[in-house]
């Protein structure tokens, strides 16, 4: 199975003749930049995401895991909102999903409570937002779309799983919605490197910037409280 290096490796001659197109006519060459007021969001870095012994759970997050949870280091003194995405727990519910990591599957463990809890890595803390979400962006049916107007949020800092889903469709709806979408390249994974590598390039020309780490650190790092 290939990594993200390798998979970019691969891509490359592809996304760089799509990149000279744009480039070619003056379009989608813009960024969002940092506003004044970042929130976080955490999207799906629950155990049924980042625990092997679940069917759609992968060890390729472990580093976007470690990543976000220095990210959080940084941001918590500061009192940067947190929110946290994940699957509801309704095992007994008529309305049950389908085509999704909660699949079963015979040689993993059973879709369970735990799979919807937070990996303990970036265990949230009691004044963060948990939101239970349904479809892949965090703003899809939830209420944080008004919980990050309620704290002038303008810009949304996004973490978490798969990027060339929840991730990406996250990005999307935020810049729909008017924030600035920034994707940390560090702290989001998929369990397939080549749509990882692909999808970061493609939403950083359209939907989002996709900045690392150290950029998003020292941004929050500069913020006047």
């Amino acid at each position: 199975m290939m990594n993200d290096q390798q998979a970019e490796q691969a891509l490359a001659e592809a996304m760089q003749s799509i990149d000279y197109y744009y480039k070619e006519r003056g379009i989608f060459q813009d960024r969002f930049g940092f506003g004044k007021k970042p929130a976080i969001v955490v999207v799906d870095f629950a155990n049924g995401w980042t625990k092997e012994a679940y069917a759609g759970g992968t060890t390729r997050l472990d580093a976007p895991v470690e990543a976000t949870r220095q990210l959080l280091e940084t941001a918590r003194p500061l009192g940067i909102p947190i929110i946290y995405t994940t699957s509801p727990w309704r095992p007994k519910s008529g309305d049950q999903p389908f085509k999704s990591a909660a699949d079963a599957s015979e040689k993993f463990r059973d879709w369970d409570e735990y799979a919807c809890q937070i990996d303990d890595r970036l265990s949230p803390q009691p004044q963060d937002y948990v939101i239970e979400k349904e479809s892949a962006s965090a703003f899809s049916g939830t209420h944080l779309a008004g919980y990050l107007i309620e704290h002038g949020v303008d810009t949304v800092l996004i973490t978490g799983c798969s990027t060339s889903a929840c991730i990406r469709a996250t990005a999307t709806d935020a810049k729909s919605l008017r924030f600035r979408p920034i994707i940390i390249r560090d702290c989001v994974g998929d369990r397939a490197a080549a749509a990882h590598a692909f999808t970061l390039f493609d939403v950083q020309a359209r939907f989002a910037d996709v900045v690392s780490l150290e950029e998003a650190s020292s941004y929050l790092s500069s913020i006047d409280q």
